[in-house]
This record gives structure tokens, sequence and C-alpha cells, in this order.
């Protein structure tokens, strides 16, 4: 099992980043799969997940409205688009994915595979 997070980088307040992660070794089309942010001296957090066999997104209140989660399972990818980023938006971003959820909902979830994140940094 493999996640690779990319879309990273530098973006100015107001500004626009779209985060993907592409998964391999496993398929894709029912699991569990989202991002999780660490802020410096924050916890890890959950921010927005998705369901991919039917496509249902969770989005965690601090960014709804500014962030959507989509997955395209025909390429095992799973995208992030952050819109109206905030200095406190900045952080690593991992990918992680849930090969077996169920009915449980990803907050819920306890998440086994992990991608090796990407910083995201949001600052004039």
């Amino acid at each position: 099992v493999q996640l690779v997070e990319s879309g990273g980088g530098l973006v100015q307040p107001g500004g626009s980043l779209r985060l993907s992660c592409a998964g391999s070794g496993f398929t894709f089309e029912n699991i569990a799969i989202g991002w999780f942010r660490q802020a410096p001296g924050k916890e890890r957090e959950g921010v927005a997940f998705v369901t991919t066999i039917d496509g249902r997104p969770y989005i965690e209140d601090s960014v709804k409205g500014r962030f959507t989660i989509s997955n395209d399972n025909t390429k095992n990818t799973v995208f992030l688009q952050m819109n109206s980023l905030k200095p406190e938006d900045t952080g690593v971003y991992y990918c992680a994915a849930n090969l077996n959820p169920g009915d449980i909902v990803p907050w819920n979830l306890d998440f086994g595979s992990w991608g090796q994140g990407t910083q995201v940094t949001v600052s004039s």
C-alpha cells in the first residue's frame, strides 16, 4: 500500500492550492480516504475525507465552504481543493486511508495507511 501526495507549496492568504494523493497497491473503490494536517506545535487534525464507494464528502467545520474533496477511482486519486487559504491553514498535510471502512463514518475510523506528507504554507 502506498500513498503519494503532491501539490503543496507556498501561497499568499486568499490563494488556492490543490493537493493530490495517488494510491497504489490496493483497491480504491470502497475505502475511506482523506487528509489530515499538522501545524507546528499542534496536534494532527482531520480536515476532509471521502468514501470512494459513493463519493460522499466529510469536511471539518473550520474549512467548510473553502475546501472540497473529490476522488477519481479510475486514477486511484483523491484531491483536496483549498480556496481562500488562511495563515492558520499552514501545516503538513497527510493523505491517509482506511481500506475497510464498512459503515463507519470517517471521523470515527482508524487510518492505517499514510503518505509522507506535503507542506502547505500560507503567508504573505
